[in-house]
């Protein structure tokens, strides 16, 4: 009987030792990189899809369904999902992804953050981040910090993993170094761009393009005709040469302005894994952005 009951314990123990960690991430970029540090040892979905965008999405019941099943939940936090996150998590009564508890990790806990608002905010400045802007999985440097953040973690779940997943995290590490290295020799720095909401500041930040201004005149606010005015007013005086969209934005506003300064570009881009066709990982995605923002010397 003993044996049995040896055996049985052992079936148990090799069953929690080789199932996948089931994972969901808010969103596709952050699900790729748990994807390339967990490898076979985990399944991971993004709820937030990558033309969606993660400001903004449904609660959807089905989230609440695939939360109740999930052992760890990967957040961006700052309040990027705000409007939705906290509606599922409470729906799915799964107490282990709740903020605190093992099955949550905020990926914005690790990364050095910029545009962290110290004064006082209210409802009337738009959709303001005042512990920093959320958009820190489009810089490649902070990519790394969130991927040893994520291997760290997967390492509490399958420490019997842990040298696995540490050495898929420095193989990124090593390679998206070289990347970046690469990248910035290709980037003509200093130059001038108009984007529609915030989204790219890392980015231009690690690869010092300058950010002149954003089509939207507060967070989350549309542009008023005196806010268009002063922008072509900008784009003129500041040389500014391409006009940057995120894909989940209306181009609207930008082709009006192009209308009174024709020789601007618009460049309607995607800002995370799966936002267009063939940005199939977080390399595509970092290449793709190099590519149609960086450089300024001919047409895309």
């Amino acid at each position: 009987m003993i044996k049995y009951i040896i055996l049985f314990l052992m079936m148990g123990y090799s069953f929690s030792a080789y199932s996948k960690i089931k994972i969901f991430t808010t969103t596709s970029n952050l699900a790729d990189i748990v994807r390339i540090i967990g490898g076979d040892e985990v399944s991971v979905e993004s709820l937030c899809k990558g033309i969606q965008d993660p400001h903004y999405l449904e609660a959807k019941p089905s989230y609440t369904f695939k939360l109740s099943k999930a052992d760890l939940l990967v957040s961006i936090g700052l309040g990027l999902e705000e409007g939705w996150l906290p509606l599922v998590i409470r729906g799915s009564r799964n107490p282990n992804i709740r903020e605190g508890e093992k099955g949550r990790l905020v990926a914005s806990r690790a990364i050095n953050l910029l545009e962290i608002e110290t004064s006082s905010i209210s409802r009337s400045q738009g959709d303001v981040h005042p512990g920093g802007n959320p958009h820190f999985m489009l810089s490649p440097q902070r990519a790394i910090e969130v991927a040893q953040l994520i291997y760290l973690k997967l390492s509490d779940f399958n420490s019997a993993k842990k040298s696995v997943f540490h050495q898929r995290f420095k193989n990124f590490e090593s390679k998206l170094n070289k990347k970046i290295k690469e990248w910035k020799g290709r980037i003509e720095k200093g130059k001038n761009v108009i984007s529609y909401h915030k989204t790219l500041t890392y980015f231009y930040n690690d690869f010092g393009i300058n950010n002149v201004d954003v089509l939207e005149p507060k967070p989350g606010i549309p542009p008023s005709a005196s806010h268009i005015l002063k922008i072509i007013s900008k784009i003129k005086k500041e040389n500014v040469k391409k006009i940057v969209i995120e894909n989940y934005f209306d181009d609207t506003i930008a082709k009006r302005i192009k209308k009174d300064v024709s020789d601007v570009q618009i460049v309607v881009v995607p800002v995370a894994v799966g936002g267009k066709d063939g940005i199939i990982d977080i390399f595509s995605l970092y290449e793709y952005l190099v590519s149609n923002i960086g450089t300024f010397n001919g047409s895309i």
